[in-house]
């Protein structure tokens, strides 16, 4: 279930929206009732109409003050109590038996056509999960998240969305005195990996089959025709297998790192969930860490698609007590062959490929070597080797001129023009549909690190300017041509931490 799927409906007022507990309605054991931390005298920072249209709610609804105490934590919906839920998880491969919510309150359940989406606060008070957390986000990290998983949506890769961001002068202290935010987010389920291994691990089985069951009837009902039970679970675990697959396979095609990811930030619906330390790739390197706190590497980009397989194990161990061990092997070979469809079938999009041949595989190897000799740009040279023809014409140099080893470009050159002889499509239709597979605009670390700058001063013009380009990324959008250009020197080495 990809949020974009949902079905329209009219926009609401506030008061008109369909609600329900959603996932608290599985009981005690699975969730934590609790209201948000009132934020003092907050102030509204960002609204997103995309999302609001998504959940059905009129975009002038954000202009109301029942709007701006809701996205502050300041309200809650009359006719549902709020809720922080619990989870386990494997953090950088170790397992802590319990996390949970610490500062994140789902305030209910919004039916919207055939798709229930949740709203959750992410930012919102300290909870029982908040381990001495003070349980609330800092501007920056609300501006990071708001902006990443909005420009994710709009690179078409699954993800959770952001509704809204309310501000506030209250302090917080992390590395160094901050002021807090609220994120409102949005998403079918936060479900998460760790969420099964919290019941399994404290041999609560009824619990993991009660999380299964849940999560089949809600977001998979297609397997409810299973008649077997045990089937149906390795149903479940192999669907969420496949969907982890091609999640990782659109974050390498795009370039895209993310620094956690732990089994408490996975989600069994393949969404992009808990934007703390990402980044996207710049000077290509496949060992590129986006989270200075990850000193031994362990989420570095190319390891990305290991990691997201080892996650899905760890959820076949959670799940083992309604799936044979036989049934989990059968499901679990199943993301190799999702993340390497997915996977091919958009590198050849973006290298302008219809067919496909075994030697494409070593065509995209070479060239990622090449890139990576080169400390070359890779949303850059994607984008520029859009308009690159089959006869060399002077553009050419300008490509050449992103790499240091230039023999090694153009030797890289000779070989994709030979294999652009074999394509039928002519040079102009080949363009249109690369540009339609290579972002022009990703969000880079220094341009989102601009806008929270201008915002911690109360300037969101471009906060507001940012999230506009990035709606659009494969957009030609001239005018802001310099939001493409790779950081300038003085940015290229912006650390981001779990903090973020």
């Amino acid at each position: 279930m990809e949020m974009e799927a949902a079905t329209a409906a009219r926009p609401a007022a506030l008061e008109a929206l369909e609600l329900g507990e959603g996932y608290a309605t599985l009981g005690e054991r699975f969730v934590e009732r609790r209201a948000p931390t009132p934020l003092p005298e907050p102030y509204p920072v960002a609204f997103n109409p995309d999302v609001a249209a998504l959940i059905g709610l009129e975009a002038e609804q954000a202009q109301r003050p029942e709007f701006l105490r809701l996205a502050a934590g300041n309200a809650r919906f009359s006719s549902v109590e709020p809720f922080a839920a619990v989870y386990a998880g494997h953090q950088f491969g170790t397992f802590v038996p319990q996390l949970g919510d610490g500062r994140a309150i789902t305030l209910a359940e919004i039916s919207n056509g055939d798709e229930p989406f949740e709203w959750q606060l992410k930012g919102a008070g300290s909870t029982a999960f908040s381990r001495f957390g003070d349980g609330r986000a800092v501007l920056r990290s609300t501006i990071r998240e708001y902006l990443c998983s909005e420009a994710m949506a709009a690179l078409g890769i699954p993800t959770t969305r952001a509704l809204a961001i309310a501000g506030s002068d209250e302090p917080v202290f992390r590395e160094v005195p901050e002021t807090a935010a609220v994120l409102t987010r949005i998403a079918p389920s936060h479900l998460r990996f760790g969420t099964f291994e919290f019941f399994h691990y404290r041999r609560e089985f009824d619990g993991v089959k009660l999380l299964a069951d849940y999560a089949i009837r809600r977001f998979f009902p297609r397997l409810l025709a299973i008649s077997a039970e045990s089937e149906r679970y390795a149903a479940f675990l192999r669907e969420v297998a496949e969907r982890t697959g091609r999640l990782m396979a659109r974050w390498q095609a795009v370039g895209f790192a993310h620094g956690v990811m732990n089994t408490d930030n996975m989600s069994i619906l393949g969404l992009t969930l808990d934007y703390g330390p990402f980044g996207f790739v710049e000077a290509f390197d496949p060992g590129f860490i986006c989270n200075h706190t990850d000193a031994g590497g362990r989420y570095a980009f190319a390891r990305q698609p290991t990691i997201g397989l080892w996650n899905c194990k760890a959820l076949a161990a959670a799940l083992s007590s309604l799936v044979a061990e036989d049934d989990a092997t059968a499901a679990l070979a199943e993301y190799q062959p999702a993340f390497r469809e997915t996977y091919l079938g958009l590198l050849r999009a973006k290298f302008g490929l219809e067919t496909s041949r075994p030697e494409d595989v070593d065509l995209f190897s070479s060239c990622f070597d090449a890139l990576h000799e080169g400390r070359v740009d890779h949303t850059i040279f994607f984008r520029a080797l859009s308009s690159l023809g089959s006869e060399s014409t002077p553009y050419d140099d300008r490509v050449a001129e992103l790499f240091e080893n230039r023999a090694q470009w153009y030797d890289w050159q000779r070989a994709y023009r030979t294999r652009l002889e074999g394509e039928t499509r002519g040079d102009d239709a080949r363009a249109a549909a690369m540009r339609a597979a290579n972002p022009k605009y990703v969000l880079r670390n220094y341009l989102a690190q601009r806008a929270i700058e201008a915002a911690q001063q109360k300037d969101y013009t471009e906060l507001e300017r940012l999230h506009e380009i990035l709606r659009h990324p494969f957009d030609e959008q001239p005018e802001w041509e310099a939001y493409a250009a790779a950081p300038p020197e003085s940015a290229r080495h912006i650390e981001v931490s779990c903090s973020s």
